[in-house]
């Protein structure tokens, strides 16, 4: 790689929403392996050309992934004696600034594993996101895709409280009553970036109904969508309902980017 392709790498991590940290030589004395301005990209699981090796890099690797792993959104800079402190031969001082790049991917969970469900997680899973998939039923996850999260519990709604703020929510499960009781965990918590159910005008107004009898406000219920998906895609396939679901969840984590 050539020194400033840190660039282009940045830009392929950025499209695929997966987080990094941006490491910088930004002062050195004395005998040290890189100048300043060197640069190297550390992700969870791989790193991106060189500050220098031995143990000045594996220590600022191991720094950056604590960062990434406890989601640290500010920089700093760290300076490392590397005779010392780091036992290296060459004996200077480095400055290494640690900028991370969390580019947050959405974490959704997908309630149902009927044939609608099956169809918007193949679709899901081709996308840079996090995907819990819930079903009561072992025997539907016959066929999960790559990447996938199953969470086959008898009580559903406890996903609702496992997942993490601004998290996206679906609900297509096989059962009316069981949409519903997802209906109110979800809205309980109130906390969502996008909360979706499946089901007719006449299912919506129901819900409504009922929910508003929880003491649910229209405000709170405004934040449903019901019916589902982008209203101009009106197929009933499982695959054109996958879509137009997809669709909608795209637009709304690109939305959130934008702002």
């Amino acid at each position: 790689m050539r020194t400033d392709d840190w660039i282009m790498v940045l830009a392929q991590l950025r499209e695929r929403r997966e987080p990094c940290v941006l490491l910088t030589v930004v002062d050195e004395k004395g005998s040290v392996p890189r100048d300043r301005g060197c640069k190297m990209v550390v992700s969870a699981a791989k790193t991106w050309l060189t500050i220098g090796g031995g143990h000045l890099e594996f220590k600022c690797i191991a720094a950056a992934r604590e960062m990434l792993a406890e989601r640290q959104p500010l920089p700093r800079s760290e300076q490392f004696n590397l005779g010392a402190r780091l036992g290296q031969c060459c004996g200077g001082i480095t400055t290494v600034l640690f900028e991370p790049l969390l580019q947050t991917q959405p974490q959704i969970v997908v309630f149902g594993a009927g044939h609608v469900g099956q169809a918007l997680v193949n679709l899901l899973s081709t996308l840079p996101c996090n995907v819990f998939w819930v079903d009561e039923r072992r025997e539907q996850f016959a066929t999960v895709p790559e990447g996938v999260t199953v969470c086959c519990m008898e009580d559903p709604t406890e996903q609702v409280g496992l997942m993490p703020p601004d998290s996206y929510f679906v609900v297509m499960t096989h059962h009316h009553p069981r949409d519903f009781e997802l209906c109110e965990a979800i809205l309980r918590r109130g906390d969502y970036r996008y909360f979706g159910v499946i089901g007719s005008q006449t299912k919506r107004q129901r819900f409504d109904y009922r929910l508003e009898g929880k003491g649910f406000s229209r405000q709170q219920l405004e934040t449903m969508r019901c019916p589902i998906g982008l209203p101009d895609v009106t197929g009933k396939l499982p695959a054109e309902i996958a879509v137009a679901v997809a669709g909608e969840i795209i637009a709304t984590y690109q939305r959130t980017d934008a702002d």
